[in-house]
């Protein structure tokens, strides 16, 4: 072959070298944008405050990817150090999702382990210092993973930099470019990817699909460029058995992702899925053979009922505000996805309900539970919620209740009560619907001698958060807005705010007429009077709280502030929702 045939040659296997390289750059921005997500994902999971948890992660990633990039300079042979890198990452992405759940699993279980072992009385658990300082740490972990992550992902573009230039046997004026171009490309694939396809997937299953992809990269680079590689045999071998721990998490993952979730929680989970939205479970506690069994329905973590005391929380909800409005026909739900409010306003005859709700693998779980659940949970939950959501009466929308608001007011719609039941507001999508503005849109759908009650978190345990609902309900225009209270076991004290478009105020109209209808189970008329009592100097600031604009995170920092220092099981309530 001639010297130009050769020169051809070389040129073209030059070429596909280079597009294979840049290839797998896209590839692995793409993996490590998804590590970013699932464990700023999982963070929220773990530490509560997923906005706080979520910037915190991706932010200490990013700083590491840069210490990354520093340390990238003393690997001496770029091939060598850049097959064993994403066999790394591999290791610790397939795995680190794992490890965290089984060290907060641990955390929570050890001083009950340890009170079994040693016969401790059960109001002598040991939970302070060093168990204190466990806990505190395991829910620390995933900033741990996140910072590891980091620095070896970081490592990738500097070692890639320099394999490109060591084929080309020059210095590429546009390597930097070429490579963060392709970087930022296969990112927003990854993105895509996240969004259209693995939030959905369970999160175990999520981080071994994409440890996977490194894999094949380490994989690729050992084989492509063998000859450059030192210790290849011990890198293979460790491939090999890196492909085994993989498939054995693929298999597996979800199973021992439960176990460890099971941990969790007091009792056992006996379903639990992620959607769209958040993480799913539901828990069940057998009392005996003749005893119903307790439910509790959890979403990422936080309890968001307990079929022991349920009754509490949702007939203070919806029976107030129906007893304070004029008719009840037409009325409005925003949230209430597990259908309990719904029952409870069926109670009052009414000729519809409409629901909007954003999950729909929710709504579908409590709607249709036999498609979900063993036939026994599934007699259970339809026992609950008395198979509420399958009534001719109820229409359900899945939407976001922000842009849905808006269609209705085009349809023209009103409504004689209009009932909010939304988790508390410790994320930017659930704040802005608990602002001034979009209570304005509910002030325009409420009919003139109708109410309008919201689930206001605690005014214990967040006492300005509560305010500041009641003052941001104010600001949207309603003539009276009222607070009530009462303790609901689960959660600890809980508080709604009330209110009346025109007229008397709701407390005037439930002492002149309050009656109840005769299957309430719960709640009295007395009670819900005395609900509205406060103690001694709790509005003493009320002129220095803020009222939450949209646009403005107030009652975010609120609720996070009087949140961030509570600890304990995944048992307290809504209070972290």
């Amino acid at each position: 072959m001639s010297s130009t045939g050769t020169q051809t040659t070389r040129s073209k296997q030059l070429f596909l070298l280079d597009i294979l390289i840049i290839l797998l750059m896209a590839v692995l921005a793409g993996c490590g944008l998804i590590y970013e997500y699932l464990l700023s994902h999982y963070a929220g999971r773990v530490l509560g405050a997923v906005e706080h948890a979520i910037y915190t992660t991706i932010g200490l990633m990013i700083v590491f990817m840069g210490v990354g990039s520093f340390a990238a300079r003393k690997i001496k042979n770029a091939y060598t150090g850049f097959a064993w890198l994403e066999s790394i990452i591999a290791l610790i992405g397939a795995s680190a999702i794992l490890i965290i759940a089984m060290l907060v699993g641990l955390s929570f279980s050890l001083p009950q382990l340890l009170a079994d072992t040693y016969g401790i009385p059960a109001d002598a658990l040991p939970r302070g210092g060093i168990m204190d300082s466990i806990y505190q740490f395991s829910r620390y972990t995933p900033y741990v993973f996140a910072a590891i992550l980091g620095l070896f992902i970081g490592m990738e573009i500097p070692l890639i930099a320099r394999v490109r230039e060591h084929l080309h046997q020059r210095h590429l004026t546009h390597n930097a470019g070429t490579i963060y171009g392709a970087d930022y490309i296969g990112a927003g694939i990854g993105a895509a990817i996240w969004v259209g396809w693995m939030m959905t997937l369970e999160i175990s299953q999520a981080a071994v699909f994409t440890a996977s992809l490194n894999w094949v990269a380490g994989t690729i680079v050992l084989i492509v460029f063998w000859q450059e590689i030192g210790f290849k045999k011990w890198l293979a071998g460790f491939h090999l058995l890196l492909l085994v721990f993989i498939l054995l998490l693929a298999k597996s993952g979800d199973r021992w992702m439960q176990q460890f979730t099971d941990m969790l929680y007091l009792d056992k989970a006996v379903y639990q899925t992620q959607t769209h939205y958040q993480q799913v479970v539901l828990t069940e506690r057998y009392l005996g053979a003749d005893i119903p069994s307790i439910i509790n329905l959890f979403l990422n973590g936080r309890l968001q009922f307990s079929s022991s005391d349920e009754k509490i929380y949702h007939e203070m909800l919806v029976h107030p505000v129906m007893a304070a409005s004029a008719r009840h026909q037409h009325i409005l739900v925003i949230g209430g996805g597990d259908s309990l409010a719904v029952r409870e306003i069926l109670k009052w005859q009414p000729e519809s309900i409409d629901l909007i709700d954003l999950d729909a693998q929710v709504v579908d779980l409590f709607r249709h539970p036999e498609h979900k659940l063993p036939p026994r949970l599934a007699q259970r939950v339809s026992r609950l919620t008395q198979s509420s959501f399958t009534d001719e009466r109820v229409h359900i929308k899945i939407d976001d209740a922000f842009n849905a608001v808006d269609k209705l007011l085009k349809k023209g719609k009103y409504y004689d009560s209009i009932i909010v039941d939304l988790p508390d507001p410790n994320h930017p999508d659930l704040n802005k619907l608990y602002t001034n503005y979009f209570y304005l849109r509910l002030n325009q759908l409420l009919s003139a001698d109708g109410a309008l009650v919201i689930q206001s978190t605690s005014p214990y345990h967040a006492r300005k958060a509560f305010i500041s609902i009641g003052k941001t309900l104010s600001a949207a225009g309603f003539s009276s807005v009222e607070q009530y209270h009462q303790n609901v076991p689960s959660f600890g004290e809980w508080g709604w705010t009330i209110a009346s478009k025109q007229g008397q105020g709701v407390s005037q109209r439930l002492k002149a007429n309050l009656t109840l209808p005769s299957d309430v189970n719960w709640v009295t008329e007395s009670l819900i009077l005395a609900s509205f009592e406060f103690p001694a100097h709790f509005y003493d600031d009320y002129e220095q709280i803020k009222t939450n604009e949209l646009g403005s995170q107030v009652l975010f920092e609120y609720h996070f502030n009087a949140w961030q220092t509570e600890r304990g099981r995944l048992t307290t309530g809504k209070l972290n929702e």
